[in-house]
């Protein structure tokens, strides 16, 4: 049974229903945000935000938009973590904190193993601004160039310039270290860059990508990104196949319009755009970061989560108190999830239906 709260005083769970069915169905433009979730969430808060007329927004959209942006007006190189584990002998790691954005990063890609092509010879790995003792792996040997994110764009256009035989504006042991790293990546016979959206800047992200594309002028190199924090993967996937645009996309004249600024969800709440505001984190209990608190709120999340200010209904964690279907970082499909840990805690998308339900007849369908 979920439990709910508002305001921070217990409230019955069947009020609960009806009171943010009251809040949403009488907004005049509502935002459904923060969209932590699994695929049947997300599917549930969008067809939810469309009924209602209003936007959808995730949590991580900034950071979706550090590769989408790129992937729109440069265009990307990208693989599977399967295939880079199968062919890659050179891996160029971008970005600090990657092992904390994909703990299995290591195992999934068997850094420390060669690729299948060429057993002989172990894979080369190299990092670009790792943390601080972050490329210390027992028995994988990394070279790493110590760099800030700030100065990773700048380092990754060095090596690019190298790597084209051009100048660079450097001398002495960084001189030597750069000259090294493009070798390394030339001589490479199949080649991945890994990086996180959520470790680096959309500048960086066009700056190995074009790395990436000279490098394929005379042999094979490909990305592995590796997926924002909160499933946004997932949700900009479901968001693809159910309007065509990812997050920041909303219904308020009848049908769906992408626009990064018009519909963010911090900008809406923020301004008194929006009227109400229902927020899903049920990965980890996020918070919204808008800072105007007169807007009624309601907030999904996991047990301890839960919100002092407006509405609060308990939910399920996905794919630990419920089975959930995710898009998987080491496969890059979906995949079901079995509950580790199996509760009664509602799914997002149990306790979205339910509120859907108590909506009043003139909220249309």
């Amino acid at each position: 049974m979920s439990k709910a709260t508002l305001d921070g005083a217990p409230i019955a769970i069947e009020d609960a229903y009806q009171h943010a069915a009251k809040i949403l169905g009488g907004a005049k433009f509502p935002v459904v945000a923060g969209l932590a979730t699994d695929a049947a969430g997300a599917r549930a808060a969008i067809l939810l935000a469309e009924r209602l007329r209003g936007a959808y927004d995730h949590l991580a959209s900034d950071e979706i938009f550090n590769d989408l942006d790129v992937t729109r007006s440069f265009g990307m190189f990208i693989t599977t973590p399967a295939e880079a584990r199968a062919r890659a002998d050179v891996v160029l790691l971008v970005g600090p904190g990657l092992t904390e954005h994909w703990p299995a990063l290591f195992e999934r890609l068997a850094l420390g193993e060669p690729a299948r092509f060429n057993d002989a010879a172990p894979r080369k790995i190299l990092w670009l601004g790792p943390k601080r003792n972050e490329a210390k792996v027992e028995g994988v040997e990394i070279e790493t160039i110590a760099a800030t994110p700030q100065a990773l764009p700048g380092l990754l256009l060095a090596i690019r310039a190298r790597v084209g035989g051009r100048p660079i504006a450097l001398n002495g042991a960084a001189a030597k270290k750069i000259d090294a790293y493009a070798a390394t990546l030339k001589a490479a016979r199949f080649g991945a860059v890994v990086w996180s959206a959520s470790a680096i800047d959309g500048l960086t992200v066009e700056a190995l990508q074009g790395l990436v594309t000279d490098l394929n002028a005379n042999t094979r190199f490909t990305g592995v990104p590796i997926g924002a924090r909160g499933g946004a993967s997932g949700v900009v996937q479901v968001g693809g196949w159910m309007t065509g645009f990812p997050p920041r996309t909303g219904f308020g004249r009848g049908y769906p319009e992408h626009d990064p600024w018009r519909f963010d969800a911090r900008r809406l709440v923020d301004s008194g755009e929006a009227d109400a505001a229902l927020w899903i984190s049920a990965h980890g209990g996020e918070a919204p970061t808008w800072t105007r608190d007169d807007v009624p709120l309601i907030t999904l999340a996991p047990e301890g989560a839960g919100a002092a200010r407006g509405l609060y209904i308990e939910v399920g964690r996905p794919g630990e108190t419920h089975d959930a279907v995710e898009l998987a970082q080491e496969t890059s499909s979906f995949v079901l999830r079995r509950a580790k840990a199996p509760s009664e805690a509602p799914s997002v998308a149990e306790v979205i239906d339910a509120i859907s339900a108590r909506f009043s007849e003139d909220v249309p369908c």
